[in-house]
């Protein structure tokens, strides 16, 4: 399902804001994209994604803002001197461009600002991330109603689908009603061109066997549990994109033997139409949670 949310916070030293995205997907891919030196928060901000979505694919996405100016800068010259010696090892290989002073300094760990020896406190860094993974909390919850939103303008969707099945369901209902005498009808015409003739009994005997082999009521009666097994999902509090998927596999196998089955014309005719019309509840059903 796809959504957008976002939530900011804020302490005394930082500004941040959470960004997520959701589109389609049959299971879940989240991507998380977070500032430098704050990897720690990968798996926490995970588990609370996890914990909301089963489907989708969904990008979280953090950004940090330093609030207070003018904090004195210093350089860490142990960590230029580490990634120095890293550019030598590798600059022996040939075919590098030289490294240049702009790139060197914006690599994490070699300008250090006062407060980054603060931030290394243990209770510091848990308070602050108790903040962030608090905002992300807000942010999901929004992204959650945003796609129970687009849920519910599906749900529209949902029902007039099932409508159609159901009614196409009836109607071939009514037609295979006919089908004993169709075949009764189609076997005496067979005869009367052969000039044949045959004993009344044994002809019964081969329309009973004809109409049970085309009886498809068994079918459609499975058709119409689908429909009301859908309903039920789609009334239900619980995620039922997964469910209606494996409906649908299920609609669409008492549909194939219902064509198969079918010695008339419109009776085929509906077995497709009712194809078309479970197709698009596949369709549809991907989109849901």
């Amino acid at each position: 399902m796809t959504g957008f949310a976002r939530a900011s916070g804020s302490d005394a030293q930082w500004r941040w804001a959470w960004e997520a995205r959701s589109v389609n997907g049959r299971g879940l891919d989240l991507r998380l994209r977070l500032p430098p030196g704050l990897d720690r928060l990968d798996q926490p901000a995970r588990a609370a994604a996890t914990k909301r979505f089963q489907r989708g694919s969904l990008s979280l996405t953090l950004t940090l803002e330093r609030i207070q100016a003018g904090v004195p800068l210093r350089l860490n010259r142990q960590r230029l001197d580490e990634y120095l010696a890293i550019l030598r090892d590798v600059g022996t290989q040939g075919g590098l461009a030289p490294a240049r002073l702009d790139g060197l300094l914006a690599l994490r760990g070699v300008i250090e600002s006062s407060e980054d020896e603060q931030a290394e406190d243990a209770e510091s860094l848990a308070r602050f991330d108790a903040a962030l993974l608090a905002t992300l909390e807000s942010t999901l919850t929004a992204l959650a109603a945003a796609r129970a939103a687009e849920g519910e303008r599906l749900a529209a969707v949902f029902e007039e689908l099932l409508g159609t099945i159901a009614g196409l369901a009836r109607d071939a209902r009514e037609l295979a009603a006919t089908q004993p005498e169709t075949l009764r009808a189609r076997l005496m015409a067979q005869l009367a061109e052969l000039a044949a003739t045959a004993q009344p009994d044994r002809l019964a005997q081969e329309v009973a066997l004809l109409a049970t082999k085309a009886d498809v009521r068994e079918e459609l009666d499975r058709l119409d549990a689908h429909v009301a097994q859908a309903r039920g999902l789609l009334g239900g509090s619980a995620p039922a994109g997964r469910k209606l998927e494996f409906l649908a596999q299920e609609f669409n196998r008492e549909a194939n033997t219902l064509c198969s089955k079918s010695t008339d014309l419109a009776l085929t005719r509906l077995g497709l139409d009712l194809k078309v019309a479970i197709d698009r509840l596949r369709e549809q059903a991907a989109n849901l949670e």
